[in-house]
C-alpha cells in the first residue's frame, strides 16, 4: 500500500459527469461499482477501484476531502480534524475515518451520512489552505486530535507535526519545533474543554524526532509501563567513524529499544538493492557492535508488541529490560 498527495487525487477522481462523457451510463456505473472496478468516494465522485486499494486510510480520507470539495457549492469548507490531518500530511494510527470533518457557522446546513459538521467559529489565525482547501491550522489541528483521538493516534500526529518543522531528526531544529510546541502548550491551559487532559498528557510526551507512527506509540507505552521518558535518535559510534543511531534509549535502565516494521524488511524501496538476507546480516552485525560499545541490553519490538502493553512488558522482560517502578 502507498500514501499518494492531493494533485495525484484530483487528477484521478471522476465526476458522475465525466464517466458519462466517457460513455458509462448510471447503469454502467452502478455495475462498475458492484464489481469493485469503481469505488464511490463521495456523491457524484469516482475513483478506479484498482488505485482504491493500493492506498493507505490516509490517502483513502484525503480523497474523500478532494471530493467534499469539489461538491460543495456556496463558502468552501473548512476542514478540521482528521480531514484537516491528512491535508497536512499527518498519520492516523489505527484510525479509518469514514466522515469527513468541517467546522459550519451556518445553523441551517445539517451533517449528512459521510459529511459531520461541527457547529461553532474558529479564529482567523486558526484558518490556513492546504492543497487550495480551507482548513484549521497545523497547531489547531493537532491540538484537536490530541483531545478527541486516543491517545496513541493523537501522540503520533503530534510527533509528526512536529517533525514536519523540524525536519531531519539527526540535525533537529530544536528553536522551529520548540516554537510550535509553545503553541500547543498555550492552548492546554484551556479549562472544562473536553478531552484536555488527554491532550496535555500527549502534547508533554510529543517530540519530533519520532520517525515513523509506531515509535510514537512505543514511546507512550514505554512510559505507561513505568519507564523514565525515553531519548530519541540516540547516536553510536560505529566502526568507520561515523554513527550509529537508535530508535530509542532507555537511560533510567541502560537499556536501548529498536523499533522495526516489516516495511523495513520487505520493501525492496527500502532495502536499497540488498537481499533480504544481507540487510538481515547487515542489521545482526550492526547490533552486535552497538551491544558491544555501549554496553547496553537491547531489544527489537514491532507492531505485535506496541499494540499491547502486556505483550511489551514480556517482551522487553524476555531481553532483561524492566522498569524500576510500575
Amino acid at each position: 500500500m502507498r500514501q499518494a498527495g492531493a494533485e495525484e487525487l484530483r487528477g484521478e477522481l471522476r465526476s458522475t459527469e465525466a464517466l458519462s462523457a466517457a460513455g458509462i451510463s448510471e447503469r454502467g456505473v452502478a455495475r462498475d461499482v458492484a464489481s469493485g472496478s469503481l469505488v464511490r468516494v463521495h456523491r457524484g465522485w469516482y475513483l478506479h477501484g484498482a488505485l482504491w486499494q493500493e492506498l493507505w486510510p490516509e490517502s483513502r480520507h484525503l480523497a474523500h476531502v478532494l471530493a467534499v470539495s469539489l461538491s460543495a457549492r456556496g463558502s468552501d469548507p473548512l476542514f478540521c480534524l482528521v480531514s484537516a490531518a491528512c491535508l497536512w500530511g499527518l498519520p492516523l494510527y489505527r484510525i479509518t475515518p469514514r466522515r469527513v470533518h468541517v467546522y459550519s457557522r451556518n445553523v441551517d446546513r445539517h451533517s449528512t451520512p459521510d459529511v459531520l459538521r461541527h457547529e461553532g467559529g474558529v479564529p482567523d489565525h486558526d484558518i490556513a489552505e492546504r492543497h487550495g482547501l480551507r482548513c484549521t491550522s497545523l497547531a489547531r489541528t493537532v491540538y484537536d486530535l490530541a483531545r478527541m483521538l486516543p491517545a496513541e493516534a493523537g501522540l503520533a500526529a503530534a510527533d509528526a507535526a512536529l517533525a514536519s518543522v523540524g525536519g531531519d531528526p539527526r540535525a533537529f531544529d530544536d528553536d522551529r519545533a520548540d516554537a510550535l510546541k509553545a503553541d500547543l502548550d498555550r492552548r492546554t491551559t484551556a479549562r472544562a474543554v473536553r478531552g484536555i487532559r488527554r491532550a496535555r498528557e500527549v502534547l508533554a510526551l510529543s517530540d519530533g524526532r519520532a520517525q515513523l507512527p509506531l515509535e510514537s506509540v512505543a514511546r507512550l507505552q514505554l512510559v505507561r509501563l513505568g519507564f523514565q521518558r525515553p531519548r530519541l535518535q540516540v547516536p553510536v559510534a560505529d566502526p568507520h567513524g561515523g554513527s550509529y543511531w537508535i530508535d530509542i534509549a532507555l537511560d533510567d535502565v541502560e537499556a536501548f529499544c529498536e523499533v522495526d516494521g516489516q516495511t523495513k524488511y520487505l520493501d525492496e524501496a527500502l532495502r536499497s538493492g540488498r537481499s533480504l538476507e544481507q540487510v538481515l546480516l547487515d542489521e545482526k552485525q550492526r547490533e552486535d557492535w552497538i551491544r558491544g560499545v555501549a554496553q547496553r541490553r537491547m531489544a527489537r519490538v514491532g507492531d505485535v508488541h506496541v499494540r499491547d502493553l502486556g505483550a511489551l512488558r514480556i517482551r522487553l522482560a524476555a531481553f532483561g529490560i524492566r522498569p524500576r517502578r510500575g
